[in-house]
C-alpha cells in the first residue's frame, strides 16, 4: 500500500504532467526515433579521448530511463539507462550513459521540459559525444523530450531491500533497478536458444502439444481443472507432453522436442512452482543408455555455449558439468549413502519398518517404493556432482519399459545435481498390453486415495497399438537448469512472474 509520502510525490508529478500539457507538450510522446542504444553508444566512443573523439563525432538520438539527476541550476548531469544495460564492453556493464545538459544549449521549450524532470522518466535526447573533466563520455544535449512522465517514485536504495517478495510482485522494478536480475534472464533466453540449437542441429523437429488435454497424463501429480464451456466438459492443464509427443512419434516422427510449459497443482518452495517449463525429447531407436549420453552432452555444451565453461558454483557447491558423468544404480546409492549391507537393505525392502520410523508410511508398502523412500531419505541430497540414478522400481515408473532381466525394474533414470532432480528419462514402455495393465493398476491406487496416480488414457493405448518404434524420452526441467547456470538458489529468481500468495 502507498505511504502518505509516495502518494505526495504522485501528485507532485501529476501536477508537472498537467504543466507539461499547458505549455502544449505531451507527456507520453510517441514521435522520437531512437537511432543509437547506450552499449553501441559507449562501443563506438569508449576508447576514444580528445581529437580522436571530436573526428569520429556524430550527432545521435538516444532515450532512456533516467536513473539519476545532479542539477547545478542551468546546467545538470544525469545519467540514463536502456535495454541495453545488461551488454558488456569488455568487462563493463554499457546500457547506462551519463547526459550533460545546459540551459545554453537547449531551446527555451527544451530546458522547461527538462526542468519538469524526475527519476524514473523516460527521456529522448539528441547530441554529441563528449569527455567531461573527470574523463567520463556522456552525451551533449542539443535537445530534450520527455517521452514518458513516471507518475511513481523508484524504489531508492534499492539493493538494500530485504522484502525479496516485493521484487517479485513488482518484477518491472526489479528489473529497473537490478541489473543482476537482467542478466539472469537474458541468460535464459540464450539457454533456451541454445536448447533448441542442440537438438536441431541433430535432426530434431520441435512441435507443440496441447496445453488443456481431456487427460492429464504423462506424469503422477495431481492436475490444475478448467471446463470447457462449448463441449461442457471439464479439461486439465498439462503436467507433461509426454502421451502427445509419443503420439507423433508412432506417427512417424522419429525425432521430437518440445520446450513446454507444465502446470501441476502442488506445493511451492524454492525448487517448485506450480506453472513450471520443460524439455522433453524422443528418440526412436534410442535406449536409455544412449539418453544418458545425450543429456551429458547436453548439459555440457550448453555450460559451454552461455557460461564459457562447464565449471559452475550453485550455492556452495562447485559443480563441474564435463562428462561423464557418474552412474549408480538406485539400490547401490542406498547402499552407498546409508552405508548399509545388502542383508540389511533387503530385510528393510521386506519390512518397511525403517520407512515407517521416518514418516513414510504411505511409501512403505511395497519393496519398490521403500527403495524410493530410502533413497529419497539417505541419497538424494548427497548428489552434488551430475550423477545418474537409474534401475527404478517398476512400480513408480507406469510408462517406463521393464527391464528384461529384472522384471520389478525399469530402464529410467534420473540425473541429479546439487542435491536435487534435473531430468527424467526413460526406455518408453511400446507394449500396448503391458501399458494398459500399468494404467490399471494407478487406477486401483487412485481409487485407494492416491491423488497424483497415473489416469487411464484408452486413446494413448490405442496409438500403441498401432506400433510405436522402440524409443527413449527425456525430460529436463528448465527453471532448474537455469537455476544451476546462474546460481541461483530460488526458483522464483529465474521466472519472471512466479506465482505468489495474495497480499494479506
Amino acid at each position: 500500500m502507498a505511504t502518505h509520502v509516495e502518494e505526495s510525490l504522485v501528485d507532485q508529478r501529476l501536477a508537472k504532467a498537467a504543466d507539461l500539457r499547458a505549455m502544449g507538450i505531451d507527456p507520453y510522446a510517441n514521435d522520437f526515433r531512437v537511432d543509437t542504444h547506450v552499449a553501441d553508444f559507449v562501443t563506438r566512443y569508449g576508447m576514444l579521448e580528445g581529437e580522436a573523439l571530436q573526428q569520429a563525432s556524430q550527432t545521435h538520438a538516444i532515450a532512456g530511463r533516467v536513473m539519476a539527476i545532479n542539477s547545478f541550476g542551468k546546467a545538470a548531469f544525469i545519467r540514463i539507462q536502456d535495454g541495453s544495460t545488461d551488454r558488456m564492453v569488455g568487462d563493463v556493464p554499457a546500457g547506462r550513459l551519463q547526459i550533460y545538459v545546459s540551459k545554453n544549449d537547449l531551446s527555451e521549450t527544451d530546458f522547461a521540459v527538462f526542468k519538469k524532470l524526475d527519476m524514473g522518466d523516460i527521456v529522448g535526447i539528441t547530441g554529441t559525444p563528449m569527455r567531461t573533466k573527470t574523463n567520463e563520455l556522456s552525451v551533449h544535449a542539443a535537445s530534450f523530450r520527455m517521452l514518458t512522465k513516471s507518475m511513481r517514485p523508484l524504489p531508492e536504495k534499492w539493493h538494500g531491500l530485504t522484502d525479496v517478495e516485493t521484487r517479485y510482485r513488482q518484477r518491472y522494478l526489479d528489473l529497473i533497478t537490478n541489473e543482476e536480475v537482467r542478466q539472469t534472464f537474458r541468460k535464459r533466453s540464450l539457454i533456451l536458444s541454445a536448447l533448441r540449437k542442440f537438438f536441431i542441429e541433430r535432426d530434431f523437429l520441435e512441435v507443440e502439444t496441447p496445453m488443456m488435454q481431456p487427460i492429464a497424463g504423462g506424469a503422477t501429480a495431481r492436475p490444475f481443472v478448467t471446463h470447457h464451456n462449448t463441449l461442457d466438459m471439464d479439461l486439465y492443464l498439462r503436467i507433461a507432453p509426454e502421451l502427445y509427443l509419443k503420439r507423433l512419434v508412432v506417427g512417424g516422427f522419429d525425432r521430437v522436442f518440445e520446450l513446454n510449459r507444465n502446470f501441476r497443482n502442488e506445493g511451492i518452495s524454492t525448487f517448485h512452482n506450480p506453472e513450471f517449463t520443460m524439455l522433453e525429447f524422443y528418440q526412436a531407436y534410442a535406449t536409455h543408455l544412449d539418453l544418458m549420453d545425450i543429456g551429458e552432452a547436453l548439459l555440457s555444451s550448453i555450460a559451454l555455449a552461455v557460461n564459457g565453461s562447464t565449471e559452475v558454483q550453485w550455492g556452495e557447491h562447485a559443480i563441474s558439468l564435463k562428462a561423464p558423468f557418474a552412474r549408480l544404480t538406485m539400490r547401490d546409492a542406498v547402499l552407498k549413502y546409508a552405508s548399509w549391507d545388502a542383508t540389511k537393505l533387503d530385510a528393510e525392502l521386506n519390512s518397511g519398518l525403517f520407512c515407517a520410523s521416518i514418516g513414510k508410511a504411505k511409501e512403505a508398502k511395497c519393496p519398490g517404493t521403500r527403495l524410493v523412500a530410502l533413497f529419497e531419505h539417505f541419497a538424494e541430497s548427497k548428489l552434488i556432482q551430475p550423477t545418474f540414478i537409474y534401475d527404478f522400481p517398476l512400480v513408480v515408473s507406469p510408462l517406463s519399459r521393464r527391464k528384461s532381466d529384472t522384471p520389478d525394474l525399469t530402464e529410467r533414470f534420473e540425473l541429479f545435481v546439487g542435491g536435487h532432480e534435473l531430468a527424467n528419462a526413460f526406455s518408453e514402455l511400446n507394449d500396448p498390453v503391458d501399458q494398459r495393465q500399468r494404467f490399471e493398476h494407478q487406477l486401483q491406487a487412485k481409487e485407494a486415495g492416491d491423488d497424483e496416480a497415473h489416469a487411464m488414457d484408452e486413446d494413448y493405448v490405442l496409438a500403441l497399438e498401432h506400433g510405436m518404434p522402440p524409443t527413449g524420452g527425456f525430460g529436463l526441467g528448465i527453471d532448474r537448469l537455469v537455476m544451476m547456470l546462474t546460481g541461483s538458489i530460488s526458483i522464483r529468481d529465474v521466472i519472471l512472474f512466479p506465482q505468489l500468495r495474495p497480499r494479506a
